[in-house]
């Protein structure tokens, strides 16, 4: 999957495998797996920076992760409206190609960055670093980190955010947590999208896709909401207010808190790509 997809190998860290990178040299024979393990590393520790500075700036970073069409954008189009004046917001878009999302944002009058990952199937933390140095911090409460559209490859990846919110639209299914364990591991909260849809799409038991969540031992709280017609927002904009109300008690303390990164996922992210080099040399 790591090999095909590119999601190894990203813009943000690139630089570490080409020329006279950190990981460019390594010992003969375990060149894959030694690179991904290098790969990895590196990102968790530019994730760390990332951290750093958000604490100092008091600002809470919260990534955004879903699969495509879930309504991460118009959610956060929403919250801006509702929002107003109360939290100042900033966002960081991430798709493979166009600026279409980051410019939805910009049209409610909110910053926006985006990033254009190529072939990589999620954001890294080098992208998301490369990416502070556009945002003026200090004029911000949250920032939004919308992921690459993919139940897979995001829940894996640290990018210095404190949460992890994950969106499971009303038409997808209700049982996607059992299916993509990984990614609803990995939330600290889950939404329920579209629930405005849920009067036509009969299926989808929002009681079921909870069940499923909790049968992977998660104590993730779960709402119910819908941007378009505003029902369960409510609910969303007072975990908001709640949790940078803790964010701040935190840094007055000195803490930080990180997000649930899954290690199995990595491990898979390994085993793929250590396995699609084996097979390379096998041909």
């Amino acid at each position: 999957m790591c090999d095909t997809c590119g999601c190894n190998i990203t813009e943000g860290n690139r630089h570490l495998i080409e020329g006279d990178g950190r990981l460019a040299q390594t010992e003969s024979g375990r060149e894959a797996i030694t690179v991904l393990q290098g790969l990895l590393s590196a990102n968790d520790r530019e994730a760390a920076h990332n951290r750093e500075h958000f604490d100092r700036h008091g600002v809470l970073a919260l990534n955004l992760m879903s699969s495509p069409g879930s309504g991460k954008t118009r959610l956060l189009e929403e919250t801006i409206a509702a929002l107003g004046t109360e939290l100042r917001i900033a966002v960081i878009e991430g798709d493979l190609e166009t600026e279409n999302d980051a410019q939805r944002i910009r049209d409610k009058g909110v910053q926006a960055i985006q990033i254009t990952t190529g072939t990589a199937c999620h954001l890294d933390a080098h992208m998301v670093h490369k990416a502070l140095h556009q945002i003026d911090l200090d004029g911000v409460d949250i920032l939004f980190i919308e992921n690459v559209g993919n139940l897979v490859c995001p829940a894996s990846f640290d990018l210095g955010q404190h949460r992890n919110i994950t969106l499971l639209s009303v038409t997808e299914g209700d049982d996607k947590p059992a299916k993509y364990p990984v990614m609803f591991r990995a939330a600290d909260l889950m939404l329920v999208s579209k629930s405005d849809l849920l009067a036509v799409l009969d299926d989808f038991a929002p009681e079921k896709a909870e069940r499923h969540l909790r049968e992977l031992a998660s104590a993730a709280p779960v709402y119910t909401l819908s941007a378009k017609s505003g029902e369960g927002m409510p609910a969303w904009l007072e975990w908001l207010h709640a949790e940078h109300a803790a964010m701040t008690e935190r840094v007055a303390l000195g803490q930080t808190v990180r997000p649930a990164v899954q290690p199995d996922g990595q491990l898979m992210h390994a085993h793929a790509h250590q396995h699609g080099h084996a097979h390379q040399d096998h041909d």
